[in-house]
């Protein structure tokens, strides 16, 4: 593009061949033969029948779009009931939904940090967390990963309104993030705790409720919770979870709220009819999790570096990002769907086969996996 105002573009993707960092679309077929440990479908519910006749139906009723901003004329009934057993299953006065759980975590870390704030933010965080952060009006500071003796030091330099956010469970490597004793850090302070349980909800806590639920946090005055509808609930979108005041703030001053479309009907149908199927088969929780336990063990005992899951992730480390992708592609060959994370998405530097359980998985297709694993390392 020599010439055109974009020619700096053609550095910058020499540079990443150059690093072998280049992405490129895989688009799937609506069939695939392969076995997918690659999305995060945590309880198999995407293709379930149910809920995708809730995502038809929702779709032949309201329409195939939510036609406008959620003030306007993009909130249905349907929006309202999704916000209300949501908040009930988790245990939280009130919900708000958002079009997409990155919008969730931009909205509620913006509207929650004003100016003279202070957000005290994981080093591991989601990169939504991040531009959350970076949107901010209040002051930033990144502290170590999982580290509440960094956050209590962090707090401890401020006066004035301050929220600490974090993962509750980080998509990299799978770990889980130390809910109660960062409360216990931000108590001391006087601070609000934000936190992301995209990878929590329908994975952790009593029958899927979560994280913050299984921390003993669910409902309290100084938590507010994001989550997105499109992991372990199959669907699309996000929430934020908290108390009635918080969402009443966020109707009235977050910006991709305010501004955005509303969630499309059919998203909300699916997302709700999910909700209503981990009520009645809490047992898809509990799965997902053995799953991941039998990946890790079986992975370990070929000599391969893997982290301990703690919820529905499991990372193995790769030598290189070259490597990292030639293993995953090698993988894809012999049948088995796994993701690739390497820089600059991992923050540590280091490459990994990232591994999603799914509850859904028989014993046989996880001898499957581990098998593709093991014979193209």
């Amino acid at each position: 593009m020599a010439g055109s105002p974009f020619a700096w573009i053609d550095e910058q993707a020499h540079q990443r061949r150059q690093a072998g960092l280049v992405r490129t679309l895989r688009p799937r077929p609506a069939d695939s033969a392969l076995l997918d440990l690659a999305g995060n479908d945590y309880l198999g519910l995407a293709r379930h029948p149910e809920i995708t006749a809730a995502a038809a139906d929702a779709a032949h009723r309201w329409g195939g779009g939510a036609t406008g901003s959620r003030l306007v004329s993009g909130t249905t009934e349907l929006h309202g009931e999704l916000e209300r057993e949501l908040a009930d299953f988790c245990g939280f006065e009130a919900a708000l939904v958002f079009s997409s759980g990155y919008a969730a975590n931009l909205a509620a870390v913006t509207a929650l940090a004003p100016h003279g704030s202070l957000v005290v933010s994981d080093a591991g965080n989601h990169a939504s967390l991040i531009d959350g952060c970076r949107l901010a009006r209040g002051a930033t500071q990144v502290v170590a990963h999982a580290d509440p003796d960094a956050v209590r030091k962090a707090l401890g330099t401020h006066e004035g309104p301050a929220v600490v956010v974090s993962d509750t469970v980080f998509s990299v490597d799978g770990d889980a993030a130390p809910l109660a004793a960062l409360a216990t850090a931000c108590r001391a302070h006087g601070a609000a705790l934000l936190v992301d349980d995209a990878h929590g909800l329908g994975v952790l806590g009593e029958g899927g409720r979560g994280a913050p639920h299984a921390a003993g946090l669910a409902g309290a005055a100084d938590v507010v919770v994001t989550v997105t509808l499109s992991k372990s609930f199959g669907s699309q979108g996000g929430a934020v979870l908290g108390p009635a005041p918080v969402i009443d703030h966020l109707v009235n001053a977050a910006r991709t709220f305010i501004f955005d479309t509303g969630l499309a009907p059919a998203a909300a149908g699916a997302a709700l009819a999910a909700l209503r199927l981990l009520r009645r088969e809490p047992a898809r929780a509990d799965r997902a999790r053995a799953v991941a336990t039998a990946l890790h063990t079986r992975l370990t005992a070929e000599g391969l570096e893997a982290v301990r899951p703690d919820a529905a992730v499991v990372s193995v480390r790769a030598p290189s990002p070259e490597r990292a992708v030639r293993w995953a592609a090698d993988c894809r060959e012999a049948g088995l769907a796994v993701g690739c994370f390497r820089p600059p998405s991992v923050p540590d530097g280091i490459s990994r086969l990232r591994l999603t359980a799914r509850a859904d998985l028989t014993d046989a297709q996880i001898e499957q996996a581990v098998r593709v694993i093991s014979e193209n390392r």
